[in-house]
């Protein structure tokens, strides 16, 4: 009984692991903020509110398919951009597998408190500590929540500032999206494999998005490489067992 209590204990972490898991995530901060303020401003382009860009970011909370929904706004249908935004975030599930190991043993409400803001980031930071032995779900909670602070009020920034950024772009504010994730992929690339995986599944992304209409090609991207992950990890195991 008191191995299971102090296995509990461990796995849930203390406030002081909450604390560690909101300053991990500083460094992702102003990204998140100036990605916050682009959101902002093109959701004030595309004819919302203030109130209306933030009533989104606290609900949705997913740059990618707030991005992707601005983007639609004025030529599709509802439905269309509540599937599109679906597909997109299908990834969570991929992210949501990966992490879950780690959960079990812990009460049942920490599970969908953790999943209501995990974020890519906070995801990614999270993984990562989780791996190297100093992850709980008090830090884990900390990184989420440390984002989803930071995003709806860089957003409603951002839309407060309306039009005064006309052309995003060309200040190269666009490209803070991907330069985060790619900073993000880093951390994870550990060895062959994880490299191997990483690469594949970029160049599926790719080709993918030449053939496929909508996001599906990231999900399919994913799936793909981590079962080409598995295989070479198999592979690999029966070759050194030999």
């Amino acid at each position: 009984m008191t191995t299971a209590i102090a296995s509990e204990q461990t796995r849930r972490g203390s406030p002081a692991d909450f604390l560690r898991g909101l300053m991990t995530t500083a460094p992702l901060v102003p990204g998140v903020v100036i990605f916050g303020l682009l959101y902002g401003v093109l959701a004030r382009q595309v004819g919302l509110t203030p109130g209306e860009a933030w009533a989104m970011s606290l609900i949705v909370h997913a740059g990618s398919a707030q991005f992707t929904a601005l983007g639609m706004w004025a030529s599709a249908s509802t439905w269309t951009i509540i599937l599109t935004t679906l597909a997109i975030n299908l990834r969570h599930l991929l992210m949501g597998a990966s992490i879950a190991p780690y959960l079990l043993g812990l009460r049942r409400y920490w599970r969908p408190l953790l999943a209501l803001w995990m974020s890519d980031e906070s995801y990614a930071v999270a993984i990562t500590a989780y791996r190297q032995g100093t992850g709980s779900a008090a830090y884990f909670l900390g990184a989420n929540v440390a984002i989803y602070l930071v995003w709806p009020v860089s957003g409603l920034m951002g839309a407060l500032l309306g039009t005064a950024i006309p052309e995003p772009s060309r200040y190269g504010l666009d490209l803070v999206f991907p330069l985060t994730f790619l900073g993000l992929l880093m951390s994870f690339i550990e060895d062959r494999t994880t490299a191997v995986v990483a690469v594949v599944a970029g160049l599926l992304a790719l080709g993918g998005s030449r053939v496929l209409s909508g996001q599906w090609h990231v999900l399919l991207a994913g799936l793909a490489a981590s079962l080409g992950g598995i295989i070479l990890e198999e592979v690999e195991r029966a070759w050194r067992q030999r």
